[in-house]
């Protein structure tokens, strides 16, 4: 009796683990989506502020920008300089750097007056 509740129980660790894998895969697909989005943010608010200290010795400000960035997050770059400032807009990647979702990330900066770049 004992060999046959074994038999039936037999496999059943990796049906479980076949049942499971689409949901751990997901979790890690949304935790990899937030990593990307965090860091598109901090190249964006990085970008800006290099932006931010071109435009104050009088250079382009929108080429400071790009060069702040990787390569990959350039192509949905937008650069605006409303009153002094520096917006900097980037398309967060999705998933992967060459894969970009609608959303986007944006950070302002300007140097205060009388501060030194």
């Amino acid at each position: 009796m004992a060999f046959r509740s074994v038999d039936r129980e037999a496999g059943q660790a990796s049906v479980e683990l076949l049942g499971t894998l689409p949901a751990v895969l997901l979790v890690a697909a949304l935790v990899w989506q937030l990593a990307l989005a965090g860091e598109a943010a901090w190249l964006c608010a990085n970008a800006a502020r290099a932006a931010a200290r071109a435009q104050a010795v009088g250079r382009s400000a929108r080429e400071a920008a790009r060069s702040a960035l990787p390569a990959s997050l350039e192509s949905g770059m937008r650069v605006e300089q409303p009153d002094g400032a520096v917006r900097v807009r980037l398309q967060v990647p999705l998933l992967m750097r060459t894969w970009h979702s609608p959303l986007t990330v944006a950070a302002t900066a300007h140097l205060a007056s009388g501060a030194q770049p």
